[in-house]
């Protein structure tokens, strides 16, 4: 697929740093947000097409973020992603997908499952 504006979003600087490196080498035009209440002003600056947040963070996690993108910018694409928690990661990323997330993705990942997620994104499937 051709390159696309992506927004990453994840409160852990070395992974954030990481997803941009990986979306950034394949062509992507990237941005970034450490939690929720970062992303909603980035977004209104912004235009992206697909937006990959983590679901657990601090000042508004992934859950509220998503909630957010789906009534405000209702066309733009999301990937969740989580680690777990005291859940669990399935159980954050089905909520993810019940709030209105387009494609999961469950850490750790590699780079070509990233890249998958967000072309998956993009083509509006699961």
């Amino acid at each position: 697929m051709s390159s696309c504006a992506i927004l990453v979003v994840d409160d852990e600087e070395e992974l954030r740093e990481l997803i941009r490196h990986v979306l950034e080498r394949a062509g992507h035009s990237v941005a970034c947000a450490s939690n929720g209440r970062e992303a909603s002003l980035v977004i209104e600056r912004c235009q992206f097409d697909v937006v990959v947040t983590d679901m657990l963070m601090p000042d508004r996690d992934g859950l509220e973020l998503i909630t957010e993108i789906k009534a405000k910018y209702p066309g733009l694409k999301m990937v969740a992603m989580s680690g777990g928690g005291q859940i669990g990661s399935d159980q954050y990323l089905s909520m993810a997908k019940g709030f209105g997330a387009h494609v999961l993705l469950r850490k750790p990942f590699t780079h070509q499952a990233l890249l998958a997620a967000v072309d998956r994104a993009r083509a509006g499937s699961n």
